[in-house]
């Protein structure tokens, strides 16, 4: 008699539950970074970057409910509030954007080992969402070395490129419904 190995994905979807809402608290300490640093372009930036993971963890959470996985909101990790300088922050913030991917990537090779289909379906679009993240807060750290001891450069590009009213995430659409909407 053989006994059927516990799936793993429902646990690291749980994870993933509290890792999204950690990034949005870690969002708002950065966000009010910026401020203390009285570039608010920036501090926007990461308000908007804050909601948008609390709209993910939202995402996951829905998932879990379609999917009769058991889930409960979990609290968050402990945040970073303290950076010495601008680039620092943000080489940060990238460096959890990385950490996402390692861990959505983790979440889809799992779903297609356990024969999840629909699990690592859903997680595809996480995928793609990253891709632009990262490309994105990529982008503000080159032009925040380039700025270097001018920041309002650095806003005025932000302003102009990256503000959430005139950027948008490219894969936005055909995003998975969020438990209780989208914010």
């Amino acid at each position: 008699m053989t006994t059927a190995t516990p799936a793993r994905y429902p646990d690291l979807l749980r994870q993933q539950v509290r890792q999204e809402f950690t990034a949005a608290q870690q969002y708002i300490a950065v966000a009010v970074y910026f401020e203390q640093q009285d570039l608010p372009q920036l501090a926007t930036l990461f308000h908007a970057q804050s909601r948008q993971e609390r709209n993910h963890a939202m995402m996951l959470v829905q998932f879990a409910l379609d999917n009769d996985i058991e889930i409960r909101i979990p609290g968050t990790d402990a945040v970073r509030n303290d950076f010495p300088d601008i680039v620092a922050a943000l080489d940060f913030s990238l460096n959890l954007e990385e950490q996402v991917v390692e861990q959505i990537s983790r979440l889809a090779r799992t779903a297609r080992e356990e024969g999840d289909y629909i699990g690592e379906q859903f997680v595809h679009w996480f995928l793609k969402e990253q891709t632009a993240e990262i490309a994105a807060m990529r982008t503000l750290r080159v032009v925040a070395r380039r700025a270097g001891a001018q920041p309002l450069k650095l806003e005025q590009f932000v302003a102009r490129e990256l503000s959430p009213a005139t950027a948008g995430t490219p894969t936005e659409s055909g995003h998975p419904e969020a438990a209780g909407g989208m914010i």
